[in-house]
Order: structure tokens, then C-alpha cells, then sequence
């Protein structure tokens, strides 16, 4: 039996800001790494301090660069709805490098090939991503209704490339904005999750790869372990 996902932390927005910058660099390390770019971490924190990296291409470097963007977007519309206008510009900011300008932060209009399964996604159609969105924004559970979002956007490929980059980026901001910590697939877990999202894609059923999203994926500090930090112990 399926255990039900669970809000994990309990931070406000502003501490929640605050650790997903502190680990902004890591963040940037881990997606890169899922999108196939393998840098290092001392390498990403290199290419963000604007130093040349001799061994990773100038067009890998320019892909962690959008990433980078990417975060600074999401951090300044963080009061923003997680709307069509949001997805399509952080795809603009970050899939540029990866797919033609005239596809960029707009959905497809043809079909795709994923790798790893026969599976195809339909044409994304404008109506039905407002309508499912909307019915998804209604989960009262802000860790599962951030995670259904961001693997929702993936599966239904809205874009020409670069569609696990915008889920995450989703997935993201309705959990900072919330408090409720950071997404980010650690780079030993890059397999694993690849090859649980094709499972998702397959079958439409999210519920294993969610709990093993909140198992292995979320970081974040907990207002309740602080408290237990703060309690001294009692005197005999």
C-alpha cells in the first residue's frame, strides 16, 4: 500500500529563499547532471563565477549559465501563479541552447520521441493544460500538489526539449514559495529517476515516483527540529 505524501518541511517563505540560495550552486550542479551536462561541482561553481572551465564545452557552460537563469526567474516571479506564462518563459530562459529560437517558450505543435519507451504524449492543447493545472492547484497537500505539477508538465511534454528543466522549475517554486523545501534529484539517483519517470509516463500514475521524490529528493530544514535544537534539557 502506497503511503500518502506528506508535507515534510514546515519553513516560511523567507527561510525557505533563504537555504534554496545557500544551495543554489548544488541545485545547478544536480540539474545539469539530469539534463545529460556532466560538470563537476567544483566546475559549475566555476562557470557561475564567470571562470573558464577548459574541459567542459562553451556550450555546456552556457546551459548551466541558463539554468542559473532560470533560478533568478523563478526567485523574482516567486508570487506568481505557476500559470502558461511562467512555463513558457522559463523555457525561453532556460532551453535556449537546446532547442531552435522559434521553438522556444512555445508549446509544440508536432510529435515527440521520448527515450526509453514506445510511449508518445498528444499535442498539447492550450484549454486542457488550463483546465488541468487548475484541478491540480486544488491538492491541499503543497508538497503533493507541487510534485503532481512538475510531473505533469514532464509527461505531457509541452515543449519541444528541455520539459524536465520546466517541471522542476514548477515543482520548485510552489515549494519555496510555501515552504515546503527544495526539489533537486541528487546526481546518484540520475538512473533511477529516468527510468521511474518512463514508468510514470507508461502508466499515468505518479504515486511511487511522488514517494520516492519526497524520499530521496526534497531538501529543507524543519521548523520542528529547530525547536528540538532549542530545548534544553530539564534540570534534575
Amino acid at each position: 500500500m502506497m503511503k500518502e505524501i506528506k508535507d515534510i518541511y514546515n519553513m516560511t517563505k523567507e527561510e525557505n529563499i533563504f537555504c534554496a540560495k545557500r544551495v543554489l550552486v548544488d541545485s545547478i550542479y544536480k540539474q545539469a547532471n539530469l539534463e545529460g551536462i556532466g560538470v563537476t561541482f567544483a566546475e559549475t561553481q566555476d562557470i557561475l563565477n564567470n571562470v573558464n572551465v577548459d574541459k567542459v564545452t562553451p556550450t555546456d557552460m552556457s546551459k548551466v549559465c541558463c539554468l542559473r537563469d532560470g533560478w533568478h526567474y523563478l526567485f523574482d516571479h516567486l508570487d506568481e501563479p505557476v500559470d502558461l506564462v511562467f512555463l513558457e518563459s522559463i523555457h525561453e530562459l532556460t532551453a535556449r541552447f537546446d532547442v531552435p529560437y522559434q521553438y522556444l517558450g512555445k508549446l509544440r505543435v508536432d510529435d515527440v520521441m521520448i527515450s526509453g519507451t514506445d510511449w508518445r504524449p498528444e499535442i498539447p492543447d492550450v484549454e486542457t493544460i488550463y483546465r488541468d493545472l487548475q484541478e491540480l492547484n486544488r491538492i491541499e497537500c503543497i508538497t503533493d500538489r507541487a510534485l503532481s505539477i512538475g510531473l505533469y508538465i514532464m509527461r505531457t511534454q509541452m515543449f519541444k526539449d528541455g520539459n524536465k528543466r520546466v517541471g522542476s522549475f514548477a515543482a520548485n517554486k510552489i515549494l519555496i514559495e510555501n515552504g515546503r523545501g527544495i526539489f533537486n534529484v541528487p546526481v546518484k539517483y540520475d538512473g533511477a529517476f529516468k527510468q521511474m519517470l518512463v514508468d510514470y509516463y507508461e502508466s499515468n500514475d505518479n504515486v511511487k515516483l511522488k514517494e520516492w521524490i519526497a524520499d530521496n529528493c526534497l531538501q529543507g530544514t524543519t521548523l520542528v527540529k529547530k525547536q528540538q535544537k532549542a530545548v534544553k534539557a530539564p534540570r534534575l
